[in-house]
């Protein structure tokens, strides 16, 4: 295979270093040179979590706003990508192919993390969510819910990609496969606004908590961190409780009098739940 070409040509560090998949790497899986540079690089081992940028949505300079000055091959990468025709093995066995190479992968990972946040790009990464793609919550009693990739830094190098879930709405590590994808591929917002464009995908469930155990006895006042924000969430809030207790005195007040409602207000207060 191409990739293979290049652990033999250059040696795997090198290889790796311009993002290319070379221990996973599928050699029945053959590439049309016509397919183009981005549905080559978003079938590269590895890359399953990418969407692939419409042509249209690249061609269109709004849309590349401030990237032209954080690339120093900007022309030639943006030219790379936009190709109609994918890389061969003397392609990727070129050095200065490879620095182009570099910021192609670099400033594509840059547009598709702006891409997948637009109407086009998020309904391509719905189909994505609903097979599974990008794979599902590693806790337990999340029973297998199906999670998003998010970033934790919109700068490149700054963080390797992360994935979501959103029934317990915590982060994790991705699987090894994934793990040397960077994190601004995605950015930090898509998760919410993902969510929030597709009100349905949200769980309608709250995780299940857990509850620790010795020898099947419950450990007394002992609770995990699901279990109390589900206890915040259920029970009211100071502001509530005052406003409950003071329509009860003032209920109470209006039929037996006053001492009725002082009376009646203390007897809430002190049989409210500790």
């Amino acid at each position: 295979s191409s990739i293979l070409a290049i652990a033999l040509e250059n040696g795997p560090e090198r290889a790796k270093m311009y993002g290319l998949s070379l221990g996973e790497s599928d050699e029945d899986e053959e590439f049309s040179a016509d397919s183009g540079w981005i549905p080559w690089f978003c079938g590269l081992k590895g890359h399953e979590l990418f969407a692939e940028v419409e042509e249209d949505y690249v061609r269109d300079n709004f849309n590349l706003y401030g990237l032209r000055q954080r690339f120093k091959f900007y022309d030639h990468a943006l030219e790379m990508i936009l190709s109609s025709e994918a890389p061969d093995d003397d392609d990727l066995a070129d050095n200065e192919f490879l620095e182009i190479y570099r910021d192609a992968s670099d400033l594509y990972s840059l547009i598709h993390a702006r891409y997948i946040v637009s109407p086009r790009g998020l309904q391509a990464m719905r189909e994505k969510y609903l097979k599974g793609t990008f794979g599902t919550c590693p806790r337990i009693h999340c029973d297998r819910q199906h999670v998003l990739p998010m970033g934790l830094s919109e700068d490149l190098r700054a963080a390797q990609v992360k994935i979501f879930c959103p029934k317990c709405e915590q982060a994790y590590a991705c699987k090894s496969k994934h793990k040397e994808l960077d994190g601004a591929c995605f950015g930090m917002s898509f998760p919410q606004i993902f969510l929030q464009s597709y009100p349905s995908l949200v769980p309608p469930d709250p995780p299940r908590p857990f509850i620790p155990r010795i020898f099947g006895f419950k450990l007394h006042k002992q609770k995990s961190l699901i279990a109390f924000k589900l206890e915040q969430e259920q029970s009211p809030s100071p502001a509530q409780a005052t406003t409950e207790v003071g329509g009860t005195s003032g209920s109470h007040a209006a039929g037996n009098g006053g001492n009725g409602g002082a009376s009646s207000t203390r007897s809430v207060l002190m049989t409210s739940p500790q």
